[in-house]
Formats: C-alpha cells, sequence, structure tokens
C-alpha cells in the first residue's frame, strides 16, 4: 500500500470523529443558549475528537475491522456523553 493510499484510509478512518467532533458543540450552542459553557469551541472540538479517535480504535481492535455499527454507537454515546459533562461543568 502506497503513501496515498495510507493516508486515504487515515482520512476515511477518521472522519466520523471529526465530523461529530466540530458538529456536536455547535449543534450544542444552537440548542442550548442558555447553558454556560465549560470550554471554547476549539477545546470541545479537540476533546470531542481525542475520545472518538479513542472509540473508533477500540471498535477497531475488538472487531477486527471498521465500520461496525456498535464501534459508532460507541463513537456516538462517548461524545454526547463528553459534551453532557462540559456543558455540566464541574461546580
Amino acid at each position: 500500500m502506497g503513501f496515498l493510499a495510507l493516508l486515504n484510509h487515515a482520512i476515511n478512518f477518521l472522519a466520523p470523529a471529526a465530523w461529530l467532533a466540530l458538529l456536536v458543540p455547535v449543534l450544542s450552542r444552537l440548542f442550548m443558549k442558555k447553558r454556560p459553557v465549560a470550554h471554547t469551541y476549539i477545546a470541545q472540538a479537540a476533546i470531542h475528537f481525542a475520545l472518538g479517535v479513542v472509540a473508533l480504535l477500540i471498535g477497531l481492535a475488538l472487531f477486527g475491522r471498521d465500520g461496525k455499527m456498535l464501534t459508532y454507537m460507541a463513537l456516538v454515546v462517548l461524545i454526547a456523553t463528553s459534551q453532557w459533562v462540559m456543558l455540566k461543568g464541574w461546580r
């Protein structure tokens, strides 16, 4: 496998985590306007992306291949829980 093919596979593997990491903070600020935010948008996106990559890697290690629906469900649940914790704040 050449470098460009490897890069293509890596980008496609990380794409679900990246999209969720970018969309969840925007949508939470759109729908929950009166809630205080514990972190900036960039910090939230970075935390979500890191957790998403961990979820995808664990799913890849457990199932031996990418694209299982249980992995994507774990990705969504993990990022949603992370957003909930960030909106709740550590008071």
